[in-house]
C-alpha cells in the first residue's frame, strides 16, 4: 500500500512470473476406480455424496464388464455417469511396449503414473493361459542367477498397479465380461518382478480383488504366489489368501543357497521348510511347488537331487525344474539335457512330480528370471527436482 492507503501497482515482471507459474501448474491426478477395493470404492463414493448401492453397481462395471468409459455404464443414470469423470478415471497402466514371442508369449512393459516401468507376461496354452504379474519395481533379494535381481529396488507397486496388469491383459485378450470357461487368462502367477511377500498388504489387496466372485473371479486355486523364502509372512499368506505357494529353492545346501538366494542367510533352509510344512493351504491335493533353476555344474548333480528328496520327505510337494534362462552378463549356464533328465528321474522315482518347465518367451527376454525394467531409484534431490525415474 502507498502512504495514502492506495494499492501499489504490481511490477510487470511479477505479473509475468505469476502468470508463468499458473500456466505450468499441473492439475491433481484423479484416482482410478480400477484397483480400488470394495471398501475403498464405497468410501470414495460416499465422499462424493453418492448412495452406498452405487458401489456395487460400479464394482460390476469396473471388474466384471471391464468398462473403459463411464458413458458405457448403461445401468447408471445419465446424470451420475456425467458426474463420475469429475472425480475418477478408469485408467490402467500405460503400455510402453508390447512384444510377442514366436511361441505366442506376450510381454508388456508398462509405464506407471510416476514414469516408472514394470513388466508382465502372458503365457498362452491351448485352452488356458497364465499371466505372470509383478509386485515391485526392481528387487531387494539380489539372487545371483536372476536378471531382475540386478535392478536396484525402486518401490513397491500399489494394489491398483498390480490389478491393473491383469485388467490390461484382459483388455488386450478381449476377455470382458469375465468368461466362465475357455479363458485365455485363466491363471495368475505372482512370479514377475519383485518379492511378493515384501509387499504383502498391496499384493493381498490386489489378489482379493482378482478373486472376488462378482468381478474378475479367478479362483484362489488358480493363483500361485512365489516367494524366495520370507518365512515370517508365509503363514499369513496361507491364512489370509489361501493361494497356491511356490518356493524358489534352487539349492539344497545352506552354503550354496546363501550365495544363490541371499535371503537364505536370514531364513535358512530348515526354517523355510518348517514354514512350508505349516502352510495352511497345503494338502496332498494342493502341493507346494519348489522351483529349482538348473545351473550347470552348480546345483545339478545326482547328489543334489538325492538331498532334495531327503529335504522334502513327508511334505506334500512337487518340483518344477527350470532350465536356466541366460541374460546379458550372467556367469551361469544352463545344465545339459542329460544332467536335467538324471536329476528329474531321481526326484520322480522318489515319488515327487518333477516336470521340466518348457522355456517360453526367451526370444523377447520374457522367460523366468529375465524380467527387468530401466527404472531406477531416484536420489532425494532428483525427486525434488521432478526428474524422470525411467532411464
Amino acid at each position: 500500500m502507498c502512504d495514502l492507503g492506495c494499492p501499489r501497482p504490481v511490477p510487470p515482471y511479477i505479473t509475468l512470473l505469476m502468470n508463468d507459474l499458473t500456466a505450468t501448474e499441473t492439475p491433481p491426478r484423479l484416482p482410478s476406480l480400477a484397483g480400488m477395493t470394495r471398501d475403498e470404492m464405497a468410501f470414495a463414493l460416499l465422499e462424493m455424496g453418492a448412495p452406498g448401492f452405487r458401489a456395487k453397481q460400479l464394482w460390476h462395471w469396473v471388474y466384471y464388464q471391464g468398462a473403459r468409459d463411464f458413458a458405457d455404464m448403461t445401468t447408471l443414470s445419465k446424470a451420475f455417469r456425467a458426474e463420475l469423470p469429475e472425480h475418477f478415471t478408469l485408467a490402467r497402466p500405460e503400455t510402453a511396449t508390447l512384444q510377442e514371442s514366436k511361441d505366442g508369449t506376450r510381454k508388456w512393459l508398462l509405464r506407471l503414473d510416476d514414469g516408472n516401468e514394470v513388466e508382465s507376461v502372458h503365457i498362452p496354452e491351448k485352452d488356458r493361459g497364465a499371466l505372470c504379474v509383478s509386485s515391485q519395481i526392481g528387487c531387494t533379494l539380489n539372487c545371483e542367477f536372476c536378471h531382475t535381481g540386478t535392478q536396484t529396488m525402486v518401490r513397491n507397486l500399489s494394489a491398483g498397479e498390480i490389478v491393473g496388469q491383469v485388467m490390461l491383459a484382459r483388455d488386450v485378450l478381449g476377455e470382458w465380461p469375465s468368461p466362465k470357461e475357455g479363458r485365455l487368462l485363466s491363471n495368475i502367477v505372482m512370479m514377475g518382478m519383485g518379492e511378493p511377500l515384501y509387499n504383502f498388504d498391496n499384493v493381498a489387496a490386489a489378489i482379493k480383488i482378482i478373486m472376488d466372485h462378482e468381478g474378475i473371479a479367478i479362483s484362489k486355486r488358480r493363483i500361485t504366489l512365489s516367494t524366495a523364502g520370507v518365512v515370517p509372512m508365509i503363514r499369513r499368506c496361507g491364512e489370509e489368501l489361501g493361494v497356491n505357494l511356490a518356493v524358489s529353492l534352487h539349492a539344497v545346501r545352506d552354503d550354496l543357497r546363501d550365495q544363490l538366494v541371499p535371503i537364505n542367510r536370514k531364513y535358512p533352509i530348515t526354517e523355510l521348510l518348517k514354514a512350508c510344512n505349516d502352510y495352511p493351504a497345503s494338502s496332498n491335493a494342493r502341493r507346494i511347488t519348489f522351483e529349482y533353476a538348473m545351473l550347470k555344474g552348480v546345483n545339478d548333480s545326482p547328489a543334489d537331487a538325492r538331498e532334495l528328496v531327503r529335504l522334502l520327505k513327508g511334505l506334500p510337494a512337487k518340483v518344477n525344474l527350470i532350465p536356466f534362462n541366460p541374460w546379458p552378463g550372467t556367469p551361469f549356464e544352463c545344465s545339459g539335457k542329460k544332467a536335467i533328465k538324471v536329476f528329474a528321474d531321481i526326484v520322480n522315482d522318489a515319488g515327487y512330480s518333477s516336470p521340466v518347465r518348457v522355456t517360453r518367451g526367451q526370444d523377447i527376454m520374457a522367460a523366468c528370471g529375465q524380467l527387468k525394467s530401466e527404472s531406477r531409484r531416484l536420489k532425494a534431490s532428483e525427486r525434488a527436482s521432478g526428474a524422470t525415474p525411467a532411464a
